[in-house]
């Protein structure tokens, strides 16, 4: 169930995300579900390889090529989607993986936590303050 709560919360990300900025046009939220899994695939099984085949571009930019292999995961999942979900050029696409993580990183800010004797879903903040 996490992780299906998790998989719906970040394409809310994306389809904001896609509205924030002009260079990046979404068909519909189907798309954005679709993209939110298969950035989820991509980041598990091409991210690591990536990250270890550039560790020297990586060390020397202090980390900073980073957010270029996250750019190079977005063009590779709308090459996959195809006219569902378009990306402008590269810059747009290493604006929308900065913003998307801004956005994801807002959404996991309030972690959804469920008590294992209790049916009933509790939202905590990050401190563990109980919020509903």
């Amino acid at each position: 169930m996490n992780f299906v709560l998790k998989l719906f919360l970040n394409a809310i990300a994306v389809v904001l995300t896609a509205y924030i900025l002009p260079g990046v046009h979404l068909a519909s939220f189907g798309y954005a579900l679709l993209l939110a899994a298969l950035l989820a695939v991509l980041n598990v099984s091409l991210k690591p390889i990536l990250i270890f085949l550039t560790i020297p571009a990586t060390i020397f930019s202090l980390g900073l090529f980073l957010l270029v292999i996250n750019a190079f995961i977005i063009l590779t999942a709308e090459w996959i989607l195809g006219s569902g979900f378009r990306v402008d050029s590269f810059w747009w696409a290493l604006a929308f993986s900065i913003v998307l993580s801004i956005i994801n990183g807002i959404f996991d800010r309030l972690a959804i936590k469920a008590d294992r004797d209790d049916d009933s879903m509790k939202v905590f903040d990050k401190d563990g303050k109980r919020i509903v």
